[in-house]
């Protein structure tokens, strides 16, 4: 009779159960994986011969099949290792109480000498074991920590094959080989605190901050605006204007991570085997900077990856020298920036990955990297306007705030006086969002109100609704711009802790509209 543990798989970023059937059987010796698996669980057969060997078991001289159901979805990873190995455990009588099969999730890979090895996904896993109503997941050591940040079932840490026979035989409990896990871990953290605190101590003057950026009030405040909201923001400016510092220091005024934005990004890094020993949880936001020369797969995902702009996901995407980049590639970005999610359509699936980022663009104003009015930009207006064209039109509709970086003066160059630090502003942006969170009663911004949401919180009175009319005719405002104006200068006023829209909010919002 077949014997059936229980694994997982992931299509994109989903998680779905997979059933390992593992069945002996007379006949000639010889060892089949079937279920659409790929390379890796194909050379998982190898890897369990030798286990067997080393660990003096004797391997089954029989026919091995093992079955991954369901059959017809293409399987990818090592973590079927576990499964499969105690499956042909439990065929040749060493596992006799196989009932516990049906309580966990079983994931590992493992090594030639019995060592159980890290996989992605085991955040995912431990989801998925809540939600199937499954007792818990057994999970190799050093994905613990990033599987227990899911409460309400078992995580069963393991570093070896004899660890997980000896909880099956119940000769070690979950607490002990939980207080196992813990242990190492605060071991390895007090060694990595210990590493930061001396890194910090040496990189004292290298901390980034707002104040190190001179000038640019008009840039730092849009920055602020971007922050408290959650606006896309385009920089656009002369060369060494700032642009790319400040871009950078962005995260330093953003709230720290909830709990929820904290298991949602790690739940992303972990699928992409972006997680590591030392930092095996996502508590810093995001921030991604991919070179202008990404591919539409790199920025946007694909089938078997996750895209640039998924892996900002509750932090930051940064997108400079954005004119550099394929008009082709940019123009992928459009539907995800205003849906919140990109839909990956392949001729046999569908995959959809989340969207919930800042994104900040910079660019120069031409070629040459200088206004049109400047003295040192020789561009011809053919030149200019090729150049312009690519970050234009549908992609400017989208970004909230646009805003214009000149060189510094003279006289900003040799001020001395520091502007405001990133904590002061960061005071200002977590007030304004617990307004938000306060009205919305969830951790919504105001970028993604809804068409009613605006109607109910963005009203004017009629001397603001005049030169809303004004700014239309003038600016030649879109409705998804005029919506974006409102959202805007509600941000703006929350900023300033009032509870209605007035006409300063709406004039300082047009002022980062392009003229």
């Amino acid at each position: 009779m077949a014997i059936s543990l229980f694994s997982c798989s992931y299509f994109g970023i989903d998680t779905y159960i997979v059933e390992v059937e593992v069945d002996l059987s007379r006949g000639l010796p010889v060892f089949n994986i079937v279920g659409m698996g790929d390379q890796a669980i194909s050379e998982s057969k190898e890897r369990i011969r030798s286990c067997f060997k080393n660990m003096e078991f004797e391997f089954p001289v029989r026919r091995v099949l093992v079955n991954l159901s369901p059959a017809n979805i293409k399987k990818k990873g090592s973590h079927f290792d576990l499964s499969i190995f105690l499956g042909i455990l439990a065929n040749i009588g060493k596992i006799p109480n196989i009932e516990i099969f049906k309580n966990y999730l079983i994931l590992g890979e493992i090594s030639l000498n019995g060592k159980i090895k890290s996989v992605t996904g085991a955040i995912n896993a431990a989801i998925l074991a809540k939600e199937k109503n499954f007792l818990g997941v057994i999970v190799p050591f050093e994905n613990y920590n990033e599987a227990k940040l899911i409460s309400g079932i078992e995580i069963v840490p393991v570093q070896n094959i004899q660890e997980v026979l000896d909880f099956f035989e119940k000769e070690i409990s979950v607490e002990d080989l939980c207080k196992n896990a813990d242990e190492k871990n605060i071991e390895i953290s007090k060694n990595k605190n210990d590493e930061i605190k001396e890194k910090d101590s040496q990189n004292e003057d290298e901390k980034i901050d707002f104040c190190d950026v001179k000038g640019q009030f008009l840039a730092k405040r849009a920055l602020e605006i971007a922050a408290a909201g959650g606006h896309n923001v385009f920089l656009i400016g002369d060369p060494d204007s700032g642009k790319s510092m400040l871009a950078k220091r962005f995260t330093t005024i953003l709230p720290e991570m909830t709990e929820e934005e904290i298991i949602e990004t790690t739940k992303i890094y972990s699928i992409s085997g972006l997680l590591s020993e030392k930092d095996p949880i996502i508590t810093k936001r995001p921030f991604r900077a991919p070179h202008y020369s990404a591919t539409e797969v790199a920025l946007a995902g694909g089938a078997t990856r996750v895209g640039e702009i998924t892996l900002a996901l509750n932090g930051v995407l940064f997108l400079d020298e954005v004119g550099e980049f394929e008009g082709k590639t940019l123009e992928t970005l459009r539907q995800p920036l205003e849906d919140g999610k990109i839909v990956i359509s392949r001729a046999n699936f569908t995959m959809t990955y989340p969207v919930k980022s800042i994104t900040i663009t910079a660019s120069n104003p031409t070629p040459s990297g200088y206004f049109p009015d400047n003295p040192l930009c020789h561009d011809s207006p053919l030149d200019i306007k090729r150049y312009q064209k690519k970050f234009s039109g549908p992609l400017l509709d989208r970004m909230d705030l646009y805003v214009e970086m000149r060189q510094l003066k003279k006289e900003e160059l040799f001020c001395e006086t520091l502007s405001e630090k990133s904590e002061v502003i960061q005071k200002r942006v977590i007030k304004a969002r617990e307004i938000q969170k306060k009205r919305f009663k969830s951790n919504m911004l105001n970028y993604a109100m809804t068409k009613r949401q605006i109607n109910k919180y963005c009203k004017i009175d009629k001397k603001t609704q005049e030169i809303m009319k004004e700014a239309v005719d003038n600016l030649k405002l879109s409705a998804r711009m005029f919506d974006k104006l409102l959202k805007v200068s509600r941000t703006i006023a929350d900023l300033a802790g009032e509870e209605n829209i007035k006409k300063e909010h709406l004039l300082e919002a047009l002022n980062y509209r392009k003229k």
